[in-house]
């Protein structure tokens, strides 16, 4: 066993919540060091489609014409949320503003471009665009909607230069870094966190941590034993998982070896996009009683996870020949055509006369320019009357489907790892994909959630380690 490292903050884990606690608590004058098990950083955000989801008024925002309030945006991320952490959510909105602007002085690319169509991934470099159900059923009717996903200006490889950028930021603040290092163990002294053990070119090493460590290691998509524990549907061999190859849980397991509580390891984000095409958001999905169960308008996360909620993850995508276009993300393969409903719901082994008494109230509500069963936005509503009628399957195992784990360490809105009974673990943080915050389910996700809570809560671990550092030094 090799000693003597030592640092004032100790960093496990080297993507956007590494990077950003890291440069933060540098400048505060903390020795930092970062032990990153991979050969080089990056994690799950380089791989990543780089979206942010900040509001409030960001000059972004303003250069298009959306006057954002922090209220909105607190009212849309706790629309829905399972269990709404409101002093992190309102922390969060509150700094929102400020925060994209730390992200453009670090160096991360924006430009002041909008999109404003249906998206999964925007056509071009568009900083600003709606990444969310903000128009769509229920949140519009909780908050006036206003685009908030901000993507970083790089065309294909938002991400990587995401995180390119606050590497560099990192290291002009004088952070070390230590990679091909693979922590194993947290060194504990009575309850309080004082280092981690870890293994690198061969040995077996300790490094000691003056004030703290942050767990920053990621998700646990890519362990098959926790997806099957916890996310039996992330599991199935037919569901792509996305992530970093070290996002297997480590930094979770490590917290719970000394005590940590995790929170909402159930939760997923999982996604089928049905739009582009836009059109499809005009047909109905059903499931295999013929019934409608969501608003066909809303973030693609929240529907594919209604698809997955539907007996036997069944689900039908109907739409008439105004509406169809081949499918861009999903994979959606088009069963079949039909010149009536009858003969759809007949072919299909649909309950007979469901379908078409679905489609016939629709039709009706949608001449009127309205949705009374799923209150889908007038602007998708369009009687499906062109024949002949299309069916796409959406079902899981036949679409496409990919994902990644929300679930994470209990933590306070300041990154501190709890126990049980809610007690903090003495100098032990945890951020990103490692810890639980925001992001707690595709029902009420929005893209750019994962990377905005990871570098913000992240900057507040660096925050109140630098709090405490200095309390140590004037004791």
């Amino acid at each position: 066993m090799t000693d003597g490292e030592m640092a004032d903050l100790i960093v496990v884990g080297l993507g956007a919540a590494g990077a950003s606690a890291a440069i933060d608590a540098a400048r505060a004058g903390l020795d930092v060091l970062v032990l990153e098990r991979a050969s080089g950083g990056g994690g799950s955000t380089a791989a990543s489609g780089g979206y942010l989801y900040l509001g409030g008024g960001t000059s972004v925002q303003t250069a298009n014409g959306y006057a954002d309030s922090v209220e909105d945006m607190i009212a849309f991320l706790t629309c829905e949320m399972p269990d709404p952490p409101h002093d992190k959510i309102r922390a969060y909105c509150e700094a929102s503003v400020a925060h994209f602007e730390w992200l453009k002085a670090q160096g991360v690319p924006f430009n002041t471009k909008y999109f404003g169509g249906k998206h999964f991934e925007v056509p071009s470099d568009e900083t600003l665009s709606w990444t969310g159900g903000e128009k769509a059923h229920p949140h519009v009717t909780v908050a006036r909607p206003a685009p908030r996903g901000h993507m970083v200006a790089a065309q294909g490889a938002a991400g990587h230069v995401l995180i390119e950028r606050l590497i560099a930021a990192a290291e002009g603040a004088g952070v070390r870094f230590a990679y091909d290092a693979n922590v194993t163990d947290l060194v504990t002294d009575d309850g309080t966190v004082t280092g981690v053990r870890y293994r690198s070119e061969g040995a077996e090493r300790v490094a000691t941590a003056r004030h703290g460590v942050l767990l920053a290691t990621g998700g646990f998509a890519m362990d098959p034993a926790m997806l099957a524990e916890h996310l039996p549907v992330m599991a199935r061999d037919d569901v792509y998982v996305v992530g970093g190859a070290y996002a297997d849980g480590v930094g979770i397991r490590l917290g719970r070896s000394v005590g940590g509580a995790t929170k909402h390891m159930h939760a997923q984000l999982i996604t089928s996009p049905l739009y582009p095409p836009e059109g499809y958001l005009k047909g109905v999905l059903v499931n295999r009683d013929g019934d409608r169960f969501v608003a066909e308008d809303s973030y693609h996360a929240r529907t594919s996870q209604a698809i997955v909620d539907q007996p036997g993850h069944v689900a039908y995508l109907i739409v008439d020949t105004a509406m169809y276009e081949p499918p861009s993300f999903g994979q959606q393969q088009l069963i079949d055509v039909w010149e009536d409903f009858a003969s759809m719901e007949r072919d299909l082994g649909l309950p007979e006369g469901r379908l078409q008494a679905t489609v016939a109230r629709y039709n009706a509500d949608a001449a009127e320019g309205r949705d009374g069963a799923m209150h889908k936005h007038a602007d998708w509503c369009q009687p499906l009357v062109v024949p002949p009628f299309a069916a796409v399957d959406c079902s899981l195992g036949k679409a496409v489907f990919s994902g990644f784990s929300l679930g994470g360490l209990a933590t306070d809105v300041d990154g501190r790892v709890l126990r049980e009974d809610g007690s903090a673990i003495d100098r032990l943080y945890a951020a990103g994909a490692t810890a639980s915050n925001l992001a707690q389910g595709s029902s009420s996700y929005a893209s750019g959630v994962c990377l905005g809570e990871s570098t913000y809560f992240a900057r507040r671990v660096a925050a109140a380690v630098a709090r405490d550092a200095a309390l140590a030094a004037a004791a």
